[in-house]
């Protein structure tokens, strides 16, 4: 267990080095190569449309490399915080199906999110713990306590970007597999529900027309996931209202 921050005994902080700011600089620089060099425009369903067929083809005739490529392209994505997540989940739908677009997204975004929480951790985790006052103090302890339970809804219901929520665990000192286990099952529900309306488009290009991703607001369709994000409190109301018995 962590000394509290306000220990003398707590290690001082390191100094910054090149070295330790590396991986989020290497992050920051993909981020903005993304834009520069214009990979942006391709996230498009009309690209998406008039490249289907082609892309079909290549993927069934080469199906294990469309499928490793798919996954190291998330894990890119999610790592380099870029957007496009939705438009690729819903791509994934198209190209392997519901089912297996949501294993292989879910795969994909939980690498690239443990990557770009190590690199948060490692340049700055300890500077935020060493430097932060009482009320963050409360605030770790708080969020550790219960971290699997807040990170199931946090990624269960986008409250807050998903880049946010891949690098706040790691000034919060939550540990590496709980912040994998919370994201990976997480945005499950999430991810099969935008690849399930992916494995629709191709009659959606067919007519001619762009995919209405309003449906995924419905009640019906938003109900459940509440209701999973709801069951994910219940272990922190319990120990708040057993402390408060005892």
């Amino acid at each position: 267990m962590e000394a509290p921050l306000n220990d003398p005994k707590r290690p001082a902080v390191r100094h910054y080095s090149f070295r330790r700011l590396a991986p989020l600089g290497l992050i920051g620089i993909g981020f903005a190569l993304f834009f520069l060099l214009g990979f942006d425009s391709f996230l498009t369903f009309e690209t998406l449309s008039e490249h289907r067929k082609k892309v079909m083809e290549w993927t069934d005739a080469n199906y294990a490399l469309a499928v490793v490529g798919f996954i190291f392209t998330y894990y890119v994505a999610v790592m380099f915080s870029l957007p496009g997540a939705v438009w690729m989940t819903l791509a994934g739908g198209f190209l392997f199906g519901g089912i297996e677009a949501t294993v292989y997204v879910v795969v994909g975004a939980t690498l690239g999110a443990v990557a770009i929480f190590l690199a948060a951790r490692y340049a700055f985790g300890e500077y935020f713990r060493a430097k932060a006052g009482s009320s963050l103090e409360k605030m770790r302890e708080g969020f550790q306590e219960n971290a699997l339970s807040y990170l199931l809804v946090l990624r269960l219901i986008p409250l807050f970007p998903f880049w946010l929520v891949n690098l706040v665990p790691a000034f919060l000192g939550v540990p590496l597999l709980t912040y994998t286990i919370g994201t990976f099952v997480g945005i499950i529900p999430g991810t099969f529900i935008y690849a399930s309306v992916g494995n629709g488009l191709g009659a959606v290009f067919e007519a001619g027309n762009k995919p209405d991703l309003t449906m995924v607001f419905k009640p019906e369709i938003l109900a459940p996931i509440f209701g999973l994000a709801a069951l994910s409190l219940v272990p922190v109301v319990y120990k708040k209202l057993r402390k408060r018995v005892v």
